[in-house]
């Protein structure tokens, strides 16, 4: 299986591409080249050539009159032309491998379109010089060109193949770290998947206002802010760090506000200092945005979500005037 791609600088667009493809054929031979001839006797042929033809492996989207597009308009570049064809068959081989799921081919699918409206078409617009650049000006796209060698690099390595085999190796570096970002990608969508039967089964406490898990790394905060509008509190045992946690619920993915909030004196507070405000002796920690607070047992979480909620019960500002009613 030869895979190329062309020489001189590579962006992010055909890095992303020939990643997806390493992943599918990965003791395919990778070439950087301008060359027709190795160009056409390829198997896949990657933002070079002029060609856009799926079934004979072409995705190039240099060529005069390319209008590839997305429904939405987004345009394609090499790494959309690649995920539009193997995105979900890449899916799919990367959830048996890591996460020893078998995915339908509808799961698998929209998995890979939710990772193009994520990553890919930010990378597609980026080659095309359409999109805006991430805060600091250092997006994913910029961070993939700085494996290119600089002109110090060239100077020191002159011309042709010294410089070409370090470029190569660079490309390579590149590929590695779009590829993990694609396996984490697909974990963590995967992961997901699997813990929503997990946090539906979740034992409901106070009368279904607090939901508790028994492992903290499930992600809850979809299911629980669409499926469960009375839950206010969330607490579960974080098994890595031996410790259990209380978060509060947001109202949006794209808001910091919450269903309530933890009670104010807490905020920023740890040990010590926690244990004398709540009469909790093993709440260890409560951030200062009293989103989440900690407590080394089960039992000091109970009592603290039940403060919580008593807090938001009285209308109480202050932990004290909510103990003392």
């Amino acid at each position: 299986m030869l895979v190329v791609t062309h020489g001189g600088k590579f962006h992010a667009d055909d890095a992303w591409a020939v990643a997806v493809l390493a992943i599918l054929f990965p003791d395919c031979e990778i070439v950087r080249t301008r060359d027709p001839a190795i160009i056409g006797s390829a198997d896949f042929a990657i933002d070079v050539g002029g060609i856009w033809d799926p079934a004979t492996g072409r995705f190039d989207h240099h060529q005069k009159g390319f209008a590839g597009a997305r429904p939405s308009g987004v345009p394609y570049a090499s790494a959309g032309l690649v995920w539009r064809e193997y995105g979900a068959r890449c899916v799919a081989a990367l959830a048996s491998s890591h996460a020893g799921t078998t995915l339908s081919p509808e799961t698998a699918q929209q998995i890979a379109y939710a990772i193009d409206a994520d990553i890919v078409q930010y990378l597609d617009l980026s080659d095309v010089g359409a999109a805006k650049n991430a805060p600091g000006g250092y997006g994913l796209s910029a961070v993939v060109s700085g494996f290119n060698p600089n002109w110090l690099d060239e100077e020191r390595l002159g011309h042709g193949e010294p410089t070409e085999a370090y470029r190569l190796g660079q490309f390579r570096k590149a590929m590695t770290l779009l590829t993990d970002i694609i396996v984490n990608s697909v974990k963590y969508r995967v992961g997901a998947i699997l813990a929503l039967d997990q946090v539906r089964g979740a034992e409901p406490l106070e009368g279904g206002r607090v939901l508790f898990l028994k492992n903290a790394a499930l992600p809850w905060t979809a299911v629980v802010r669409k499926e469960m509008p009375k839950v206010l509190f969330v607490i579960s045992h974080s098994i890595a760090e031996s410790r259990y946690l209380i978060h509060t619920v947001p109202v949006s993915a794209e808001s910091f506000e919450a269903r309530a909030d933890l009670p104010e004196p807490r905020a920023g507070l740890r040990d010590a200092d926690l244990a004398a405000v709540t009469g909790v002796p093993d709440a260890t920690f409560c951030h200062n945005g009293r989103f989440i607070a900690a407590a080394k047992s089960y039992e000091g979480i109970r009592t603290l979500a039940r403060q919580a909620l008593d807090a938001v019960d009285s209308g109480a500002t202050t932990l004290a005037e909510a103990l003392a009613r």
